[in-house]
């Protein structure tokens, strides 16, 4: 396991005693959603317990007798965030009101370690009239934080809709239009989310198309139509997610399909078992993690206001755990 290049990462192993509020989550719940992807699980001690996962074990003994809990750190504060996946209203083409395109991947993109920016790509029309176009959107401020999120839904006049997950992006790297606008002596640290972000572009027009220049990084998408409306967006493993049991991690330190226990502190302490089941190009670290909320409005402003501290403790397979 690897971390940050400045320092190794620190390895605890804990028992479950010690994990706060261990006893009184529902660990059913927990066991469903790590069945969802054990199964893509390859290594051996991976797939024994997820063979054992399968036989209808009781849930809390299933955790308790197979894995260990083990807690990394790599010298950096723990900080929970949250995301979501966006519903924007849009259209299959494009009209006066639908003007802001999501594209697909062009082919070249991929054969390039780092592509256009976000600012040549759209100052310089990049990808129009190329038949990239997935659908049309009205708002380009929303369309910014779908590609923040990766995946998201849009609803269509109709009242149908589609979805779109994470293709690929461009190569350059995510910068935080937050901590800009905290840079610019605009907001000060805490008082910046995602609706106050949105409300500042749009009450400064001109002064918000340079904010969302700041970041270079843009997302291309592909339609995931095939996802079932009541399951939740496709994350880093290609399956679905799960609202308030899926967390992106640092695969770096975390490795994807594993339970993580998650203390998070703040207005709305919350002690999970959650699984590790995404990625996100902002969530680096060994207790960095992004918790997935669920799609609309109402998840959106959930997520928006989550910025906590606490401790994120990954399970491990028992013979794992004592190998590292």
């Amino acid at each position: 396991m690897t971390g940050a290049a400045e320092a190794e990462p620190s390895v605890s192993i804990l028992t479950f005693d010690q994990l706060d509020g261990w006893t009184q989550d529902v660990h059913a719940d927990a066991l469903d959603v790590f069945r969802s992807t054990c199964a893509d699980l390859d290594d051996p001690d991976w797939q024994a317990v997820c063979a054992y996962a399968t036989s209808n074990p009781d849930p809390r003994q299933f955790f308790e007798l197979l894995f260990r809990p083990v807690l990394i750190e790599d010298g950096k504060d723990a900080l929970f965030t949250g995301y979501f996946e966006p519903e924007l209203n849009g259209s299959l083409f494009p009209t006066e009101r639908y003007r802001y395109p999501l594209y697909a991947m062009p082919p070249e993109a991929r054969d390039v370690e780092k592509w256009y920016s976000r600012r040549e790509l759209l100052e310089e029309e990049k990808l129009s009239g190329r038949g990239l176009e997935i659908a049309w959107v009205d708002d380009p401020v929303e369309l910014f934080f779908l590609q923040i999120q990766g995946s998201g839904r849009v609803k269509l006049a109709d009242g149908s809709g589609l979805r779109v997950g994470y293709s690929g992006k461009n190569g350059h790297e995510y910068r935080s239009i937050g901590a800009e606008l905290v840079r610019q002596g605009v907001y000060e640290p805490h008082q910046v989310s995602a609706e106050v972000i949105k409300n500042w572009v749009r009450r400064n027009p001109e002064a918000g198309k340079e904010l969302l220049f700041h970041n270079p990084s843009y997302v291309f998408f592909r339609e995931v139509s095939e996802v079932p409306a009541h399951l939740g967006p496709l994350g880093a493993m290609n399956r679905s997610v799960t609202a308030l049991r899926t967390i992106a991690v640092d695969p770096a330190y975390v490795p994807l399909g594993a339970p993580v226990w998650i203390e998070k502190d703040g207005k709305a302490p919350m002690r999970r078992l959650m699984i590790a089941q995404d990625t996100g190009s902002a969530i680096k670290g060994a207790q960095r993690a992004d918790i997935f909320f669920g799609t609309g409005d109402a998840a959106g402003r959930a997520a928006g206001q989550l910025k906590d501290s606490g401790r994120l403790v990954v399970l491990l397979p028992i013979q794992r755990a004592f190998a590292i």
